[in-house]
């Protein structure tokens, strides 16, 4: 480092960082308020037009503009609305024909007369699809030449020299997810839908119903009301890692209770021997804490957390048992990337528990009745 090059650093203390740090997001902010507030009949014939787009919305942009377009287009498409980006270099070389009669396209572009940009209009105009402008120019020919003029207002970029691309990109950024996020609302997306568009990663295992994670019924420890105690262990071997709880059915296979290991341990340290060759149902935890088919996982791991409890029967519309969430199998569950889709479409999640719960022991509390519902 120079000396004249130390000496400007020195007078740039950490004091005039923060200062300077805290001023660029206050005036990105402001800006976005004065975004908020002009926004009008442009913006609801923009959000009327991509919503009614029978094809796919295609976002452009060059630049920093066009990096904003590629979020654009991925909010778009994961809140609903079909969309891809579309880089205006590439398009006027051939990728053109990838835009079709029924789509409409959304154009990024501050100044309003990027070169490749407009260079892009012509071939835009032969094929007939409507343009949306964003831009802060609304006298450009990028203006001019679409349907929809969406004006991002006069806007000076944060940067200390004026020039970087900042306080506009954000208001670029914050305009498409007002879009994304007011289209998706017009298609009543759910949910349900949002899930389906997101089986990846920590969001997706959060959006995973408890039938993509539990353990099926065939695997799990189940016994009659009437078996005793130790009929009830003695004939629940199955390969594996078992769970720590049987859940008990009634005659018509509905679930009446739950029997743990650690309800195990409580006869035995109370030597009460002679209730382990009684019936199951005088020991177990009656109408224990359970969840229907199609419970969001993050709804039972509410139920473990709150109830304090280590397993949870999965039942369906009667309430016959069809499965068990064991909270070792929400420790650490990840999505597989290399799996093979299931019959009905969805994805398995891979199993990651500690090593120190590798025994596959239970970890019940000390009072039963915690584990009523």
């Amino acid at each position: 480092m120079t000396a004249s090059a130390a000496r400007s650093q020195d007078a740039f203390g950490p004091h005039d960082r923060l200062r300077l740090g805290r001023e660029i997001v206050a005036s990105e902010g402001q800006a976005l308020l004065a975004l908020a507030a002009s926004l009008g009949d442009e913006f609801l014939q923009t959000a009327d037009l991509l919503h009614e787009c029978r094809g796919s919305v295609i976002v452009s942009g060059m630049g920093k503009a066009g990096l904003v377009g590629q979020k654009i287009a991925a909010t778009l498409a994961s809140t609903g609305t079909r969309s891809h980006f579309l880089h205006p270099g590439e398009a006027i070389h051939g990728d053109l024909g990838r835009i079709h009669r029924d789509d409409a396209v959304l154009i990024l572009s501050f100044s309003g007369q990027t070169e490749e940009i407009i260079r892009l209009l012509p071939a835009l105009g032969q094929l007939a699809v409507p343009v949306v402008a964003m831009t802060g120019q609304p006298n450009s020919p990028l203006a001019k030449s679409a349907a929809v003029t969406l004006h991002l207002g006069a806007i000076r970029e944060a940067c200390p020299l004026g020039l970087a691309p900042s306080t506009s990109t954000t208001a670029m950024l914050a305009l498409g997810d007002a879009l994304a996020l007011v289209i998706s609302r017009m298609r009543n997306f759910t949910t349900e839908d949002f899930a389906r568009f997101h089986p990846g990663g920590s969001l997706g295992l959060k959006l995973a119903k408890v039938e993509e994670v539990m353990r099926p019924a065939e695997t799990c420890r189940v016994a009659r009301h009437d078996q005793s105690v130790r009929q009830a262990l003695v004939a629940q071997s199955r390969p594996g890692r078992r769970t720590g709880a049987i859940m008990i059915v009634d005659e018509s296979g509905r679930l009446a209770g739950i029997f743990t290991d650690s309800d195990l341990v409580r006869l035995l340290e109370g030597n009460r021997d002679d209730a382990i060759d009684g019936p199951i149902a005088a020991v177990m935890t009656r109408s224990p804490a359970a969840v229907p088919v199609g419970t969001r996982l993050a709804t039972a791991c509410e139920v473990l957390a709150q109830r304090k409890i280590s397993e949870l029967p999965v039942v369906d519309g009667d309430s016959r048992p069809v499965g068990l969430i064991d909270v070792t199998d929400i420790v650490g569950a990840r999505p597989i990337s290399d799996s093979q889709p299931q019959s009905n479409g969805s994805q398995r999640l891979r199993v990651v528990a500690p090593p120190e719960w590798s025994s596959g022991g239970s970890h019940e509390p000390a009072s039963a009745d915690e584990r009523t519902a």
